[in-house]
């Protein structure tokens, strides 16, 4: 299914020129997590039905990334913005 996605740069364009890299997953707290936590981090994912946050990159146009909340179902874009700035280390 074909549908229009907007990018926060380039304005809507059609969803084959992006790649989506999935649901936005938080990653684990504490200096030293779990095998567990790490793993279940890495290759598991919630998989809703229904509205979810997910990240997209604009690979065929200005190659930026963002963040989509995106209803799964209908493929109708809720809401687009730029990822936060990583904290300094």
């Amino acid at each position: 299914m074909s549908f229009l996605l907007p990018c926060p740069h380039c304005g809507p364009r059609p969803v084959d020129e992006y790649a989506c890299f999935g649901e936005v997953t938080t990653r684990p707290a504490g200096e030293s997590p779990s095998l567990r936590d790490l793993t279940e981090y890495v290759y598991f994912r919630d998989n809703v039905a229904g509205v979810q946050r997910e990240w997209w990159q604009h690979r065929d146009g200005c190659g930026e990334w963002f963040l989509a909340e995106r209803d799964t179902r209908t493929n109708e874009v809720l809401s687009i913005s730029e990822p936060e700035p990583a904290p300094p280390v």
